[in-house]
């Protein structure tokens, strides 16, 4: 479709994505936290280390970035085809700055990589090989985004700022058929996100388990949080003052559901859990379960507010897409 041929009124801006998810949170907030926990899992069962992969998608995002600029393009079952990824380029300073992690700890996980047979170097290049396509292919994931997207479209529908009807499977099949273009924003949506909850909590496990402590909460008082199709969706903050208001002792969950769900081993999430304790982010209840704090949650939500507006900008260049495809 040519340039002049594009109707800019019907196109998106971040701002109305943003408003229209924060307006509508009580309608999306399970989908997005399950969709985020199902992320962060995949994410570190590969490896049992969630900084391994940070590494390998923080590489191939890269070289997304390199396609996009050359304006090359492979769908989904064209960019798996092949039998390895080169990276552009390679530098352990890029990325430090880029995951917040010491060059140490970069240089010994690269290493480890390297020694799994998963990436190989010479010099400053860098071979992420097809060994490694199995664990960061994202068919499940995929399909999770394109279900979110879709909630979201909806309520832009409603409000009346998107004109196009969608459904799962039409906004699944224009990310496979455009694949790196629409996998290098999922990716630079992810890593700040997930990077920016690194640097909260000092720790990507923790936040793993944070993040499961948070779902079981929110999932134990969905019933507070539904409206009838003639009432408004709750916005963020009243969502998230109800999750406060009904942080009940009967709602936790123990340190083995959490190792059960996420695969993290019990005793790192005991250990983990202290920490969270001493900081004021949980507590545990008598029944030796795990449930939110009022005082710290509160601390989040600002800090929440601003990292949606990654989520916003991604969903909006692909509901984008969809217009102008």
């Amino acid at each position: 479709m040519n340039l002049q041929e594009i109707d800019f009124s019907k196109t998106l801006t971040d701002d109305q994505v943003y408003e229209t998810i924060m307006s509508n949170y009580s309608y999306l907030s399970k989908d997005w936290i399950f969709h985020q926990w199902n992320w962060l899992n995949n994410v570190y069962s590969p490896f049992q280390d969630h900084y391994k992969y940070m590494i390998i998608i923080s590489l191939v995002e890269k070289t997304l970035q390199f396609y996009d600029q050359m304006q090359i393009q492979y769908s989904y079952d064209e960019y798996y085809s092949k039998s390895y990824v080169q990276i552009e380029k390679f530098s352990i300073t890029e990325l430090c700055e880029k995951l917040d992690l010491p060059k140490e700890t970069v240089r010994r996980k690269v290493l480890e990589l390297e020694n799994e047979g998963v990436i190989s170097r010479s010099k400053k290049k860098i071979i992420i090989n097809r060994k490694a396509f199995g664990w960061v292919k994202p068919e499940q994931q995929i399909r999770y985004s394109s279900k979110y997207i879709h909630l979201v479209s909806l309520c832009l529908n409603k409000d009346q700022k998107y004109s196009k009807k969608l459904d799962p499977k039409t906004i699944e099949n224009i990310i496979k058929k455009k694949f790196t273009l629409c996998w290098r924003w999922f990716y630079r949506m992810q890593i700040p996100l997930i990077i920016g909850y690194h640097k909260f909590m000092k720790d990507l496990t923790t936040y793993h388990i944070w993040g499961t402590v948070v779902m079981n909460q929110i999932l134990n008082v969905q019933k507070h949080l539904e409206t009838t199709d003639e009432e408004q969706p709750l916005d963020h903050f009243t969502t998230s003052d109800i999750l406060l208001k009904n942080l009940g002792s009967n709602t936790g969950i123990s340190a083995m559901s959490i190792s059960d769900m996420t695969q993290i081993p019990r005793a790192t999430i005991i250990r983990k859990c202290k920490y969270l304790i001493k900081e004021d982010l949980v507590k545990m209840n008598n029944k030796k379960q795990y449930v939110l704090t009022t005082l710290n949650f509160r601390k989040i939500l600002p800090y929440q507010t601003e990292i949606f507006r990654y989520k916003a900008k991604f969903i909006r260049k692909v509901l984008n897409l969809l217009v102008i495809s």
